[in-house]
């Protein structure tokens, strides 16, 4: 009998899933190589550069993150909560660009 193989989980490797923030403040920080992601509530700074790298092959500067809070609305009269998570700000050297769509 064939012997089955096993994988390690360090072995496979998940996509990362990183989602460019679209706003008309990370727009006019664009200008000035400042990029503004999503991020998820337990990644680090190093993880976020990282990421980075491996998905537009640009080496960041430095990587800031912020909370974003959450909001109280009303949906149909009754009060509700939305938005809140996290979000990176990587700064690139001049010349380095990140196409978001």
């Amino acid at each position: 009998m064939a012997k089955k193989k096993s994988i390690k989980k360090e072995e496979v490797k998940v996509a990362p899933k990183m989602k460019g923030r679209v706003t008309e403040k990370a727009s006019f920080a664009q200008e000035q190589n400042v990029y503004t992601f999503n991020v998820e509530k337990g990644e680090n700074k190093t993880e976020i550069k990282k990421k980075i790298f491996a998905l537009y092959k640009v080496k960041p500067i430095k990587v800031n993150v912020l909370p974003i809070p959450k909001k109280n609305t009303t949906f149909k009269g009754k009060p509700s909560t939305r938005g809140g998570g996290r979000k990176a700000l990587v700064y690139l050297k001049k010349g380095d660009k990140i196409e978001i769509a």
